[in-house]
C-alpha cells in the first residue's frame, strides 16, 4: 500500500466509500437469496472490491464495460442504480433488465454497463467487438471487460486479444484472479506464468497489480487508461486478488482451509484502506460511518425491492425478436 502521508483523503475516502456500498450489497443481495427472495445463483465478489474500484474510478461515464457472472461489485461501481440492481436480482419490475436476467445477466446500458455474462470468457470477444465499433466511429471512448482467472484457459481469451492487438482497438482487459476457478485451484490447470505473460506474448503491454490494494490497481488503471485513450491500443491488468465467500452464496468452500481465508479477511482491500487512510489522519469514527451508512441503505434497499411489484406478465415477450418461422426460411 501507498504512502498514507501522500494520500488523497477526499478521493480515497470516496474509494471506500463505493467498496463499503459494494461489499454491503452483496452480503444483502446473500441474506435475500437465504430468504427466498433470489431464486437464482449469486456469486458475491466479498473481498474483490478494490478491482472493481481501482478500475471504474478511472473510466468516463460514456466508457462501455463488459463483466463476468461474478458482476455487481462492477455493475455498481460503473454508476448503476443498486435499487433497480437488487430488483433484477428479485425478479421484479423496475430492473435493470425488467426482472429477466437475474445476476448473472445484469446489465444497464445508461451507465454504459454492456452486460455480465454467465458463459465464462464470453464477455472478452463481447468487449472486442464493442471496442472495434467504438474505433470504427472515431470515438475516445474505450471498453473496460473484467473477467476471471479460469476465463484465460478458454479459447475466447486469445481470440479477443489477438483480435484486439492485431487492430489496436480500445480495451482495457482485466483479469480479476482470485484464485480459483470455481472449486478448484487455478495454479493446478493454468500452464505458464498466467494472464500477463500470454498477453504479452502477442504483444499485449501488461502489468501485474495486487488486486487487494486498490491504491495500486487505481494507479495502474489510470496508466492504462491513459495509454488506451491516447490510441496505444489494447492493455491487460493481471489483478491477484482473494475471494472471501464461496464460488457461488451457498458455496461452503470446504476445499480450502478455514485458516487461509481468515487471513485473507484481514488483508482484504477495505480493511487495508481504511488502516492506510486511519494512518492518513482520517477519523476512526468517521471510517466506521462509511460502513454504517452503506449497510442500512443496502439493507433498506433490500427491503424496497422486496415490496416492488411482479413485472406485469404481458412483458414477457417485450424484448423477443421474431425473427420468422424457421419452417419457411434458412438463416
Amino acid at each position: 500500500m501507498n504512502d498514507a502521508h501522500n494520500l488523497d483523503r477526499e478521493r480515497f475516502g470516496a474509494v471506500l466509500t463505493l467498496m463499503h456500498r459494494i461489499r454491503a450489497f452483496e452480503e444483502a443481495a446473500i441474506a435475500a437469496q437465504k430468504g427466498g427472495l433470489v431464486l437464482g445463483a449469486i456469486h458475491p465478489s466479498i473481498g474483490q472490491e478494490a478491482v472493481a474500484a481501482g478500475v471504474c474510478g478511472n473510466l468516463q461515464a460514456a466508457d462501455l464495460m463488459l463483466s463476468t457472472h461474478r458482476g455487481h461489485g462492477h455493475t455498481l461501481a460503473k454508476g448503476a442504480d443498486p435499487l433497480a440492481m437488487m430488483r433484477e436480482l428479485f425478479g421484479r419490475a423496475g430492473g435493470t433488465c425488467g426482472g429477466k436476467g437475474g445476476s448473472m445477466h445484469i446489465a444497464d446500458f445508461g451507465v454504459g454497463m454492456l452486460g455480465a455474462n454467465g458463459v465464462v470468457g464470453a464477455n472478452i470477444p463481447i468487449a472486442t467487438g464493442a471496442a472495434h465499433g467504438l474505433k470504427l466511429q472515431g470515438s475516445r471512448q474505450i471498453v473496460a471487460c473484467i473477467f476471471g482467472d479460469g476465463a484465460i484457459n478458454r479459447g475466447p481469451f486469445l481470440e479477443g486479444l489477438n483480435w484486439a492487438r492485431v487492430f489496436d482497438l480500445p480495451v482495457l482487459f482485466v483479469c480479476e484472479d482470485n484464485g480459483f476457478s470455481a472449486t478448484t485451484r487455478t495454479r493446478d490447470m493454468t500452464g505458464g506464468a498466467g494472464a500477463a505473460a500470454r498477453a504479452q506474448s502477442i504483444g499485449i503491454p501488461a502489468e501485474e497489480v495486487d488486486g487487494n490494494d486498490v491504491l495500486a490497481v487505481d494507479a495502474a488503471a489510470r496508466a492504462a487508461i491513459a495509454a488506451i485513450r491516447a490510441g496505444k491500443g489494447p492493455v491487460l491488468l493481471h489483478c491477484r486478488t482473494y475471494r472471501i465467500t464461496g464460488h457461488t452464496a451457498v458455496d461452503p468452500a470446504t476445499y480450502r482451509p478455514a485458516e487461509e481465508v481468515e487471513a485473507q479477511r484481514a488483508n482484504c482491500p477495505i480493511h487495508r484502506l481504511r488502516a492506510v487512510l486511519a494512518l492518513s489522519g482520517m477519523d476512526r469514527a468517521a471510517l466506521q460511518q462509511i460502513h454504517d451508512r452503506a449497510v442500512q441503505e443496502m439493507n433498506a434497499i433490500a427491503v424496497q425491492a422486496s415490496e416492488t411489484d411482479w413485472p406485469d406478465p404481458a412483458a414477457a415477450f417485450s424484448d423477443v425478436q421474431d425473427m420468422g418461422d424457421p419452417r419457411e426460411r434458412a438463416y
